[in-house]
């Protein structure tokens, strides 16, 4: 695993953007594995600030992203789906028929989830896959439990993932209690990961994540077995590690 311990908020948003750019020039048609919530806002308005002055084309990119809630409709405000054409997809070149999320209208869990696997499959695989991290580990929905989620599956959101995501809704009431993710198998299938974290909050789980056991409690703890993984945070984010970076 590869480090970079950055400043602030603002920092670790141009590395992970400077990061994702390097993989798009390199590779025009990459498979982009996409993040939403509040940590990669920066980063794609960094890739959006270059795409506009002419450093970056997303016309052959191809998408895919993590997760999406259940019973949430695209034209919901709180859908990823609505999250992700806001903040990148309808900022940038790229063609909407490559992007892709799960269908979170699709009340037939198991055939969406299928579908979203052979989707996947068909694209030839992720070649980087950018991650937050919950505070209780959780990457992508995939929420503390007793095994590790193979694929792509419908996940029960637990109290606390609700109670972090109700600042986005009218009450905890209105937060989905399902959500389609990938798995981590999935997640690990991908060639690179790239892991942005960032905040004090965030102190204590990115210690346990990646300088603690490997075990399903703390979900991110498995990207420790993954040959490829880059964590951009920033120092309030690594202040509870002691370890030499």
């Amino acid at each position: 695993m590869r480090v970079y311990a950055v400043k602030d908020y603002r920092e670790m948003s141009r590395k992970a953007a400077n990061i994702l750019s390097a993989q798009i020039i390199s590779k025009p048609d990459s498979v982009l594995g996409l993040a939403t919530g509040s940590t990669p806002i920066g980063t794609y308005e960094q890739l959006v600030e270059w795409y506009e002055k002419g450093d970056l084309d997303f016309s052959e990119v191809r998408t895919v992203n993590l997760d999406e809630y259940k019973g949430l409709d695209k034209e919901n405000k709180q859908s990823y789906y609505y999250f992700m054409h806001r903040h990148l997809f309808d900022r940038v070149n790229i063609p909407q028929e490559q992007t892709h999320l799960p269908d979170g209208t699709n009340a037939e869990a198991e055939k969406e989830c299928r579908r979203y696997e052979e989707l996947m499959e068909s694209l030839g695989g992720i070649d980087i896959q950018l991650l937050g991290m919950g505070h209780n580990g959780h990457i992508g929905f995939n929420e503390p439990a007793e095994a590790f989620a193979k694929e792509t599956h419908c996940v029960d959101l637990q109290e606390s993932t609700i109670q972090a995501n109700k600042r986005f809704f009218e009450s905890a009431e209105e937060v989905p209690r399902q959500a389609y993710t990938m798995g981590i198998g999935t997640i690990l299938r991908a060639v690179r990961i790239l892991v942005i974290v960032s905040g004090e909050d965030k102190a204590d789980i990115v210690k346990k994540a990646f300088w603690g056991p490997i075990t399903p409690q703390v979900p991110a703890s498995i990207l420790q077995l993954h040959p490829d993984v880059i964590l951009v945070a920033d120092e309030a984010a690594l202040s509870k590690v002691t370890e030499k970076l």
